[in-house]
């Protein structure tokens, strides 16, 4: 071969390799592929039904309660997000649902979020899953339900994460412009702070706190454009607005209603409850209840106005990060444990007991057996909901996980334990970097029970007596979600390799 031809041959190579470079660093970055899923939960008649301080059995069913998953994949990062429409979601159902997803799809299990809608129509499972992951004897039927109750959201994430595709999203907020939400908690002349006031009342001075007025929007497109295939919203309301013995997914079954039709029957619609530990839909003002019909549809009409304004997050990444908070927990000595056990057996035998005594009572039982690894209790005998495996003995402090998932520069979801005074909620939206800041809280934890902000403590009523926590514990997740939302942003403003 000749010098020239062997020149040439080299040049040829090298121009080669050079190219295919250039092509690889402008190579798009790897696409974000987004799922959606719903699998029923629904539980059969005779089940017991959450909400409340005493049992009741479900009778029927009004509409049927579901388990609707949201994956999101970019490259080798993956989260998810099961939406459930639950009262709570105790610590044994999340860790257990997400080890069982995790090892189905491969998603880390910290990148697994399980949250519940609140609904109060739904059942009260916590003592039936204490005896089934203890492999302790219980009726045939609760058993069942609770494989059920495990199997489902975990093939709600795999479905999602197999459904996964190249999606367009589009974001933004709605302003909830018909009044639904109104903040329980009202300033009286003492000084004192009480819930489910009437303004009629002379001694009341004003509520005691805001409500947040934004419906968070998150709507995921076909990659052509296509119409959407699922809308995630979020609104800062309580589930507590149906009431009976029928199982029922509360006012998020009419704003699902709504918005298919609105875009079409196929959508999956996917709810995530806001920060609302002193938020509901009773008007102070004396006007009539606002019932579950007329707020999901005033809800899904705002969210079904608002479609065509969204905007893209633009480019990934995608961010998805957990941080476990370790928060501190009140504590219950030998003498208030046995009080509370004579209360709670005034209230079985439907003796006349003062409410916040027993819900007093009820909490002291929870902390027992949190706080002490030798509980002064036999916790399984005197509560059904509240009941953990592994929780129990866990010390003075209950560990919680904080998750941000962001998308570009402008999408956060934000997942809390608990139910969080909107307060909490509203301060995190402020100082969040991200355009479109969702709050979903009920999420892998429950036993929190209420999270007020510290100032709420000094002016106790409902919220503050039912709290496992101590003050202060609300601001502690406030800064690990501020903190976890920088550094989101931080990873956000970083050139795509």
């Amino acid at each position: 071969m000749s010098t020239r031809i062997l020149r040439t041959s080299l040049l040829v190579a090298l121009l080669t390799v050079i190219t295919a470079a250039i092509a690889g660093a402008n190579e798009a970055p790897d696409l974000l592929k987004v799922g959606v899923a719903e699998v029923d939960i629904t539980p059969p008649v005779g089940f017991p039904m959450a909400g409340y301080y005493h049992e009741r059995l479900a009778e029927g069913t009004i509409d049927p309660l579901q388990a609707k998953a949201i994956v999101l994949v970019e490259g080798e990062t993956a989260g998810a997000l099961v939406v459930c429409d639950l009262i709570g979601i105790a610590t044994d159902l999340s860790r257990e649902i997400r080890k069982r997803a995790s090892e189905k799809t491969g998603i880390p299990a910290s990148n697994i979020v399980v949250s519940a809608t609140h609904s109060h129509t739904a059942p009260d499972y916590m003592k039936e899953l204490f005896l089934y992951l203890g492999g302790e004897r219980q009726d045939t039927l609760r058993a069942e339900y609770i494989e059920k109750l495990i199997a489902g959201p975990v093939d709600a994430i795999a479905r999602a994460h197999a459904a996964a595709v190249p999606a367009r999203l589009r974001a933004g907020v709605a302003k909830q412009e018909t009044p639904v939400a109104f903040n329980r908690r009202f300033v009286m002349r003492d000084g004192s702070v009480r819930t489910w006031m009437n303004l009629a009342n002379p001694d009341v001075v004003r509520a005691a706190g805001p409500i947040d007025p934004e419906i968070g929007i998150l709507v995921i497109d076909d990659a052509d454009g296509g119409k959407p295939r699922g809308v995630l919203s979020n609104f800062a309301l309580h589930l507590d607005t149906v009431g009976g013995t029928r199982w029922s997914a509360d006012y998020p079954h009419f704003i699902e209603r709504t918005l298919r039709e609105a875009v079409g029957p196929e959508v999956i619609s996917i709810f995530g409850t806001g920060c609302c530990g002193d938020i509901n839909h009773v008007d102070p003002s004396g006007s009539p209840r606002n019932k579950a019909d007329f707020i999901g549809r005033s809800i899904g009409d705002s969210i079904a106005k608002q479609l065509d304004r969204l905007e893209s997050p633009g480019p990934t990444p995608l961010f998805v990060k957990s941080q476990t908070v370790r928060l501190p927990l009140q504590d219950a000595s030998p003498q208030e444990v046995e009080r509370a056990i004579a209360i709670l057996s005034l209230a079985r035998n439907q003796e006349q007991v003062e409410f916040l005594e027993h819900v007093t009572a009820y909490k002291r039982l929870m902390l027992d057996q949190f706080r002490h690894p030798q509980p002064h209790a036999k916790t399984v005998e005197h509560i059904t909901w509240g009941l953990s495996r592994s929780l129990a003995g866990t010390g003075p402090s209950l560990p919680v996980d904080v998750t941000v998932f962001t998308v570009g520069r402008d999408v956060a979801i934000v997942c809390l334990p608990g139910e969080v005074f909107v307060d909490l909620g509203l301060a995190i939206k402020r100082a969040s970097p991200f355009r479109t800041t969702m709050l979903i809280e009920l999420s892998n934890a429950v036993e929190t029970i209420y999270i007020p902000h510290r100032a709420a403590y000094a002016g106790g009523s409902y919220e503050v007596t039912n709290s496992a926590l101590q003050p202060g514990a609300g601001e502690m997740l406030v800064e690990t979600a501020v903190s976890l939302l920088r550094e989101a942003a931080t990873h956000a403003a970083l050139p795509t390799q």
